[in-house]
């Protein structure tokens, strides 16, 4: 595996051409408003458990979702249909990542890769207007939701939670709903999932989805 080390200070990242690996590719670097802006339009997000190093990874395949190609079951029409959960967007970024990173998981309990850090970052890149929440609610109580990079009419989708059976594909959908109408053209699902392949996502390659990124983000996409 070849990788490239970047000082705390740099956000020097390699050209995705230049990439040889197919998932970790880089370490170091921080986290910085800029650093991130700049890692997501080459492709790069950051993952990594507390006590590691910052890897950030650019996987060969990605798995993303053209809006068009998703897929709707009959057994969530009841949900969208007789609106079930109430949908927002943008009212409870804070609380969404926090749904995020505690929400128990049967493959890994409560751990999460959401740390102090990446918590800290995310929440002020949404003060910044550049990360976004997806929200379902029931009887008023948040029950699941989504969180994630906008860059032009690119989504880059970072994780979910639901409390509620059905309430964070509620939310999925919903929003890949309004992303739509709103122009976005594409949503970056990261890693294959089986979840979001039953929802239309399927994989693409590296070089692949760097082109799409582009063109479908403006060169002035900046803070």
């Amino acid at each position: 595996m070849d990788l490239h080390f970047l000082d705390e200070g740099s956000n020097d990242f390699l050209s995705p051409d230049e990439l040889r690996g197919n998932d970790i590719v880089t370490i170091g670097s921080n986290l910085d408003p800029e650093t991130l802006i700049k890692a997501y339009r080459r492709g790069y997000f950051p993952w990594y458990n507390e006590g590691q190093p910052r890897c950030w990874h650019n996987p060969d395949p990605r798995l993303v979702l053209f809006p068009e190609e998703l897929k709707i079951h009959k057994s969530m029409r009841p949900y969208l249909n007789a609106n079930r959960f109430e949908f927002t967007i943008d009212k409870a970024f804070p609380y969404v990542m926090k749904g995020c990173r505690y929400n128990y998981r049967p493959f890994s309990g409560y751990s999460s890769w959401i740390t102090d850090e990446i918590e800290m970052a995310y929440n002020r890149l949404h003060r910044l207007g550049i990360a976004h929440s997806a929200e379902a609610w029931q009887d008023g109580k948040l029950v699941g939701g989504l969180y994630g990079i906008r860059l032009g009419k690119v989504f880059f989708g970072e994780s979910m939670f639901t409390m509620v059976n059905n309430a964070s594909k509620f939310a999925f959908i919903k929003f890949v709903r309004q992303f739509a109408s709103e122009g976005g053209k594409l949503i970056d699902c990261q890693q294959e999932t089986q979840h979001l392949m039953s929802l239309g996502a399927r994989p693409i390659s590296r070089k692949e989805f760097v082109g799409f990124l582009k063109k479908l983000i403006p060169d002035n996409e900046d803070i």
